[in-house]
């Protein structure tokens, strides 16, 4: 069965970076939209960033800070988070869509990830 693994949460300083990663087994990145969301204390589960072949679709408030690459080869994607930020602090999941779904919405994606935590101190 598809299963969706991510590491590399943590606690740091606002200003520093962090670089998460998605293992994917039984499921071929490259034939979904894969995406990362994130998910703060008491507010509901937010799209972040997805990529599409080429494209990459960003949420505002990580524009310009963070990074989205993934390694078809071997089904593994990374959000690369720099220049950190206290209201960056959330669960982050990563996330398998099938394509032309609408990729912003929670509800267009199939397999998740159990999520790792992400704590930005000020």
């Amino acid at each position: 069965q598809v299963q969706l693994v991510e590491f590399g949460g943590g606690s740091v300083q606002a200003g520093t970076s962090l670089r998460l990663s998605c293992a994917g087994s039984v499921i071929t990145f490259s034939q979904y939209t894969m995406a990362w969301f994130r998910q703060a204390p008491g507010k509901e589960r937010e799209f972040v960033a997805a990529r599409v072949g080429d494209y990459v679709y960003w949420t505002d408030s990580i524009k310009g800070r963070f990074a989205i690459s993934i390694y078809n080869a071997n089904s593994t994607m990374f959000l690369q988070m720099n220049n950190l930020k206290p209201e960056d602090t959330a669960v982050y999941y990563c996330a398998a869509a099938s394509p032309g779904a609408p990729l912003r919405a929670v509800q267009s994606y199939t397999y998740w990830g159990q999520g790792t935590q992400v704590t930005v101190s000020s």
